[in-house]
């Protein structure tokens, strides 16, 4: 694991394309789905709130000057955790210099730290732009009038996904019926297909959280599945690519499959100038991660962008807002009164 140890320091002293270059060949030896056990993927070694507030330092000077950063055409990216910081910051830097070369403005990757989130982070302006799912965004929405800008596109084009429930391979667990009694991994509180879906699928089958041993919150997809395969937890809901890929593995299996609900995508703050937001929209909706734009990319097929982007609409959550109102995520309020 020396690499994993030393490729914190190596993203926080180097932002150039050099560095893109190398950059994954030192993360397929540590962090790529391809190539660890999932069981490597641990809590001790994700970055610890310092070491996250250390790469973070210089776009917290920033954010705390708005104008300032807004006259030198400087914005800050957050992201929900995915895997671990180190792989999400290799899929996520070279697609900011993509942005960069399309619109003329900086952007620079923003580090949640552990006790805050990205809802936060984008809603207090310590990040303008953040990646993130729709049970993100509708908090996002309705505490700050964050804006979505775009979808993410599938394998097939399509602007959706799903969430997929995983146990161990050796486990007794084999339909959504024996999940009764068992515990239960969840990713982030505020995860689209790590928490929302899975919370969904319970309840469309007649599961409760009390129909369950116990339950947690574990941080990540990653997290989520390193819980099942170590036998800490039965039962994980998780992003359905990840798990799929676990799955033709053999580190995991898959017991049920959810419907098809809006994917992740790219979302905006209030602070940000309209004709910025409708530059860095278009850049976002002509990226060709598959064609012209794909040099230099990083294990961009395994994200929720396969394939690009398509411009976001309020109606595209409407069934999510349902159900976040049901479990009590969002007050019940109607949208109208949110704005």
């Amino acid at each position: 694991m020396f690499y994993c140890f030393k490729i914190s320091d190596f993203i926080r002293r180097n932002h150039n394309l050099l560095v893109l270059l190398i950059l994954p060949m030192l993360l397929i030896s540590c962090d790529s789905e391809d190539d660890i056990p999932i069981v490597q993927v641990s809590s001790q070694e994700r970055l610890s709130d310092a070491e996250l507030l250390q790469q973070n330092s210089q776009s917290r000077t920033h954010a705390q000057n708005d104008v300032s950063s807004h006259e030198l055409n400087t914005f800050y990216f957050g992201f929900d955790l995915r895997g671990s910081p180190q792989e999400d910051a290799a899929q996520y830097l070279p697609f900011l210099t993509y942005l960069e070369n399309a619109t003329g403005y900086h952007f620079k990757l923003h580090f949640t730290p552990k006790n805050s989130s990205t809802i936060e982070e984008l809603g207090k302006n310590k990040c303008q732009f953040a990646a993130m799912g729709a049970n993100g965004f509708l908090r996002a929405q309705m505490e700050y009038g964050a804006k979505s800008l775009v979808r993410g596109l599938n394998d097939q084009a399509k602007a959706e996904y799903q969430s997929v429930l995983v146990v161990r391979q050796d486990s007794n667990i084999t339909t959504i019926s024996d999940i009764k009694g068992k515990s239960f991994a969840f990713g982030s509180h505020d995860s689209t297909q790590g928490h929302l879906i899975p919370r969904i699928i319970l309840t469309e089958n007649g599961i409760s959280l009390n129909d369950l041993s116990h339950y947690e919150y574990t941080g990540s997809h990653q997290n989520c599945a390193e819980a099942v395969v170590s036998g800490k937890f039965d039962v994980c809901g998780m992003q359905d690519k990840l798990g799929m890929g676990l799955a033709l593995q053999g580190m995991v299996k898959i017991v049920h499959t959810s419907r098809y609900f809006p994917s992740s995508g790219i979302v905006v703050n209030q602070s940000v100038p309209n004709e910025v937001v409708a530059k860095v929209r278009q850049a976002l909706i002509d990226f060709e991660p598959q064609g012209k734009h794909s040099k230099n990319l990083y294990n961009w097929h395994k994200t929720e962008m396969v394939k690009g982007f398509v411009a976001a609409n309020d109606v595209d959550y409407e069934d999510l807002h349902h159900w976040s109102i049901k479990f009590g995520f969002l007050p019940k309020i109607h949208k109208t009164e949110q704005q």
